[in-house]
């Protein structure tokens, strides 16, 4: 074998190998759609944030220390210096100040103010933990939207198969038909019918085919796989169905399970907890202060070691009526967010019973389409034989096999999509997982 035959092999090989399709099970897909979520990481992002803000909050209740000096040339000023003592004067013509130098160091801590601290910290660390719920929420979304993409990509790939098997039995019937219409058995119309039809199925591939595609793309885009990548559904994922149970019973868990319900109660409480700090600043702050000064004016004074501590008391008498709008708008707030509890609350009657009611019927038309597909089965079957023996025409048997195809895209499609409603009943209650 030449080299050159060689190479081609290898790389045929190499190309074949890299096109291997990779099986994915639900789990795991599910599984890297959490690790790599653009989605997760934004939230992640914005826990960070409420945790910097609480950061800040303590920071300001540290000691703060400032330090700064001066250096300053003057003119020649005239100093007269007024002493109570008949002293001579003519001392302080002889005064020449044309420099100044000095340095300052002051440092102050906190006692009180107002309250502004306990309770902005405790409002930060409230919108923490409602950020990390919200997060949370966000985690369910990613896992609905995984088995729902899971869901479209099985579908997609089962379509395919099956229409690819229906082609093949099309092409195999037009050499059939032609063959007969060769030996005057069936009328060139009838070939024309079958011709016609495996068209019509070449589309339907070319469309399902198409469809895979798009469908391959979104879900490595939310596995965060190479978009090349073919993904092989597991269609055991589809196989187990849960009971229903009822819907004021996954309405009940709902109430205790779902992020939205206890962010917002979480919310509440910062608010309420917001209001307090408006209401702080009618209070005064009281701090300890401490500095330190060292002044240095040549020929005329040098102060070295002035140093200062005491307890230093600020009141803004203006906050007694500027601070009313302030404390209505907190209490606004509050009231805004009890009335969208009450709207999350209609919501979620009405997403628990969609979610439900859904799944309910998906599971009915499982039940329906397998017996489509037993029925189908059977009238292909029966068609067939009447065909063979010259009692149906072509147009029946074509549309008997239509019909067969599609009885068995419907089933596929209907188990998978009972998962879904299934998962998103979770979703809706919380508890998905």
């Amino acid at each position: 074998m030449s080299f050159a035959a060689i190479a081609l092999f290898v790389l045929a090989a190499s190309h074949s190998f890299a096109q291997t399709p990779r099986k994915i099970t639900l789990e795991e897909a599910v599984e890297l759609s959490l690790k790599n979520s653009k989605q997760l990481k934004l939230s992640q992002s914005n826990i960070d944030m409420a945790g910097l803000n609480i950061r800040e909050i303590k920071d300001n209740q540290l000691p703060s220390f400032s330090v700064s000096a001066s250096y300053l040339r003057l003119n020649t000023p005239n100093v007269n210096l007024k002493q109570s003592s008949s002293n001579d004067s003519s001392g302080a013509s002889s005064l020449h100040v044309n420099q100044v130098a000095y340095g300052m160091a002051s440092a102050s801590v906190p006692l009180f103010s107002g309250f502004r601290y306990k309770y902005g910290l405790e409002s930060a660390k409230f919108l923490q933990e409602a950020s990390k719920l919200d997060a949370e929420g966000d985690r369910q979304a990613v896992i609905q939207n995984t088995i729902s993409a899971y869901s479209n990509l099985y579908k997609a790939k089962r379509s395919v198969d099956l229409v690819s098997e229906n082609l093949i039995r099309e092409h195999e019937r037009v050499i059939e038909f032609t063959n007969r219409e060769k030996n005057g058995i069936i009328a060139r119309n009838d070939l024309l019918k079958a011709t016609l039809q495996e068209s019509n199925i070449q589309l339907a591939l070319m469309d399902a085919e198409n469809e895979l595609k798009i469908t391959t793309i979104n879900m490595n885009l939310l596995l965060g796989l190479p978009e090349s990548t073919e993904i092989l559904a597991d269609s055991s994922s589809f196989d187990v169905l849960k009971d229903a149970g009822n819907a004021m019973d996954w309405e009940q868990t709902a109430l205790t399970h779902r992020k939205d319900m206890a962010a917002i109660a979480i919310r509440q409480k910062a608010a309420g907890s917001d209001i307090k700090v408006a209401k702080a600043d009618l209070y005064p702050s009281v701090a300890l202060t401490g500095g330190y000064v060292a002044l240095s004016i040549p020929g005329f004074v040098t102060v070295p070691n002035a140093f200062n501590a005491g307890i230093g008391v600020s009141y803004n008498l203006a906050s007694l009526w500027k601070t009313g709008a302030k404390i209505e708008q907190a209490k606004t707030h509050l009231y805004q967010l009890r009335t969208n509890e009450e709207i999350l609350l209609d919501r979620v009657h009405l997403e628990i019973n969609t979610a439900y009611y859904n799944y309910v019927l998906s599971k009915k038309k499982i039940e329906v389409y397998e017996k489509a597909v037993e029925q189908a089965n059977e009238n292909y079957r029966i068609t067939k034989n009447k065909f063979d023996n010259s009692l149906v025409t072509t147009t029946e048997l074509l549309d008997a096999d239509v019909a067969q195809v599609q009885s068995k895209i419907n089933y596929a499609a209907a188990k998978a999509d009972a998962i879904v409603a299934y998962k998103k009943l979770e979703q809706t209650a919380g508890v998905i997982n």
